[in-house]
């Protein structure tokens, strides 16, 4: 098992979770509009910042590379259990993307390097029924996603970023990219992928969280 260190009290974690709980009832951050990537590369409501700001639920799982497992499993035909070795030995992926956080930030021109979500759809082969997929992290957060929009052609499973490894405080070792939707579904710490026939609300979305999360649409919450 993972350690957890510089976790928050218990009731200062419940805290910044309820914060989040309300913004969601009162809609916080909404502009009421929309946008299309292809003229607008900030979407509704977002700033830009030069830095990465560090969000968590106040657990920064510490995962030592020679501990680390991903497991794949669900409605494939192939479920698999990679170690770190294991992933390291996949052909590498590159892409520059934005990042775009349903708490109003965006950076831009990000270096990627890891897996492709493409090249890992190909070894599992989903089947006919799999319609979306379950992340689940190292601190046992959740987060679901469409199929469709992990099918991508930058979508990613990162180890590194600018050229070096993820920190831990960012999700590494591995983290999965997602640019197209708003960051919280890109889950940090990945320790399991698991493909599902009917959409599942995973974390936040529980809490009043959009269940895909586009940021042209503004799907901040649902």
């Amino acid at each position: 098992m993972a350690e957890d260190k510089d976790d928050l009290p218990q009731g200062a974690r419940a805290k910044l979770v309820a914060t989040k709980e309300r913004w969601a009832r009162e809609g916080r951050l909404l502009t009421g509009r929309t946008a299309r990537p292809e003229t607008e590369r900030l979407p509704p409501g977002q700033r830009r910042v030069e830095n990465w700001p560090v969000l968590d639920l106040g657990v920064q799982p510490d995962v030592p590379l020679d501990r680390w497992r991903l497991e794949v499993d669900g409605l494939i035909e192939h479920p698999l259990s990679w170690d770190w070795a294991t992933f390291r030995a996949q052909p590498g992926f590159r892409d520059r993307s934005d990042i775009h956080c349903v708490t109003q930030w965006s950076r831009f021109d990000n270096e990627w390097e890891g897996v492709s979500a493409l090249h890992l759809l190909g070894l599992v082969e989903p089947k006919p029924e799999a319609n979306f997929l379950m992340f689940t992290s190292y601190d046992d957060y959740t987060t679901n996603v469409p199929l469709m929009d992990f099918a991508d052609d930058d979508v990613l499973l990162a180890h590194s970023w600018q050229g070096n490894s993820i920190s831990r405080e960012h999700g590494g070792p591995v983290r999965v990219i997602i640019p197209k939707l708003y960051f919280w579904k890109s889950a940090k710490w990945l320790r399991r992928i698991t493909f599902i026939a009917a959409d599942r609300a995973g974390f936040w979305e529980e809490r009043g969280y959009h269940m895909r999360g586009d940021p042209w649409k503004e799907e901040r919450y649902g």
